[in-house]
C-alpha cells in the first residue's frame, strides 16, 4: 500500500514540476498575436477558396492586418461589401474593385470540333492532356472532363452534355479562380463581369495557325486581324495567331463579332447582332472624347444604358441626340 502510495505521490510531483516548466517555456516564448486577425477572419466568409491569393481565409486576415493598406487584396467570393467591413475593422478606406467573372474560352462543340479518336482512361482533364492532344484535333481546346467542375465550390461551371465545352453559371460564380487553376490548358479566364454581365470575348485559346486552327475546329480564331482592323477603340490585339480583346478599352460596339469570319467573337449577356446588309465600309473613327463612331442602333441603345460604359464613352450620350 505504501509503495502504491510514493509511486503516485513521485508521479505526481513529476508532472507538476513538467506543467509549471512547460508554462514557463510558452510564457518566455510566445508570440503575441494582434486580435484584429480573429476579427477580419470572421468578416470573411470562410470559403477557403484562395481566390485571394493566400492558402486561406485566416492567412487573408493577416496579410490585411499586416498592410499598410488594402490595396491590391481583395475577397473574391465576399467582393466590395466584405471589404468594406474589413476596411471598418481596421480603420482603413477599401479600394474599389470591378466584379469579374470565369469565361470558358473555347467553343470548340461537338460539331465544330470533330472527334479524331476516342479517350479509354482515367477521365481527368490533367491526365488526358499530359497524355496526348486529347479526342480532337485542337490541342489548345476544352477537353470536357470537368477537372474545373470538381475545382469549383459554389456549383458555378458544369460541361454541357450537349457540347461538352464548360459553360459557367455567372450568377453563382465568385471568380475564386480555382476552375481556372485546374484547367491544365488555360482556357478559362477571370474577366470583368461587365454592367449586366455583357462583355465581348473571343471564345478561342487555339495559337495555330489559321489553316490549321480551322481545320480542326470551325469556331476556332484563325488571326486574320479582320476585328483588330474594324475596332475604332483599339481593344483588339492579335499575336500568335489569336485575338484578344481588352474590357478596359471595349466598347461594346460589336464590330468586331460582325467582322469575324469564324464566328471566334461572342458578345456576352447581349442579344443577338443584327445583321447587316453590307459590311462596315470603314473602322469606327470615335474616341473617348468624341468622334463619329458607327454603332448598330441597338448595341448604342445597350451601350448608353451600361453606367461604366456611359461613364467611359460620354459622346455615346452625344450620337442618341444626333
Amino acid at each position: 500500500m505504501n509503495l502504491i502510495l510514493i509511486s503516485l505521490i513521485v508521479l505526481g510531483c513529476t508532472g507538476l514540476i513538467a506543467a509549471v516548466l512547460l508554462y514557463a517555456v510558452a510564457q518566455k516564448f510566445k508570440v503575441e498575436e494582434d486580435p484584429r486577425i480573429d476579427l477580419v477572419q470572421e468578416a470573411l466568409p470562410g470559403a477557403n477558396c484562395g481566390g485571394c491569393g493566400f492558402a486561406g481565409c485566416r492567412a487573408m486576415a493577416e496579410a490585411c492586418v499586416k498592410a499598410s493598406s488594402l490595396d491590391g487584396l481583395l475577397c473574391p467570393v465576399g467582393g466590395a461589401a466584405t471589404m468594406d467591413k474589413v476596411g471598418d475593422i481596421l480603420g482603413m478606406k477599401a479600394a474599389a474593385s470591378e466584379p469579374k467573372v470565369a469565361v470558358v474560352r473555347c467553343n470548340g462543340t461537338c460539331e465544330a470540333r470533330p472527334r479524331t479518336s476516342r479517350y479509354d482512361g482515367t477521365r481527368t482533364c490533367a491526365i488526358m492532356n499530359s497524355l496526348y492532344v486529347g479526342e480532337t484535333g485542337c490541342s489548345f481546346g476544352c477537353l470536357g472532363c470537368g477537372d474545373c467542375v470538381a475545382a469549383c465550390q459554389f456549383d458555378a461551371i458544369h460541361i454541357n452534355p450537349q457540347t461538352g465545352l464548360a459553360e459557367v453559371d455567372e450568377s453563382k460564380c465568385v471568380a475564386c479562380g480555382a476552375c481556372a487553376k485546374a484547367c491544365p490548358r488555360n482556357i478559362i479566364e477571370l474577366r470583368k463581369k461587365g454592367d449586366e454581365g455583357a462583355k465581348m470575348v473571343v471564345l478561342c485559346n487555339n495559337k495555330d495557325k489559321g489553316a490549321f486552327a480551322r481545320k480542326n475546329c470551325l469556331n476556332a480564331c484563325i488571326g486574320c486581324g479582320k476585328c483588330q482592323t474594324v475596332c475604332g477603340f483599339d481593344a483588339i490585339k492579335v499575336e500568335n495567331n489569336l485575338a484578344y480583346i481588352d474590357a478596359d478599352k471595349c466598347a461594346l460596339c460589336r464590330e468586331c463579332e460582325a467582322a469575324c469570319p469564324t464566328g471566334a467573337i461572342h458578345g456576352l449577356n447581349l442579344p443577338p447582332l443584327a445583321k447587316k446588309a453590307k459590311p462596315a465600309a470603314a473602322a469606327p473613327a470615335a474616341a473617348e472624347e468624341g468622334g463619329n463612331g458607327k454603332f448598330d442602333p441597338a448595341c448604342a441603345a445597350i451601350i448608353r444604358s451600361l453606367p461604366t460604359k456611359r461613364a467611359q464613352f460620354p459622346y455615346l450620350q452625344q450620337m442618341a441626340q444626333k
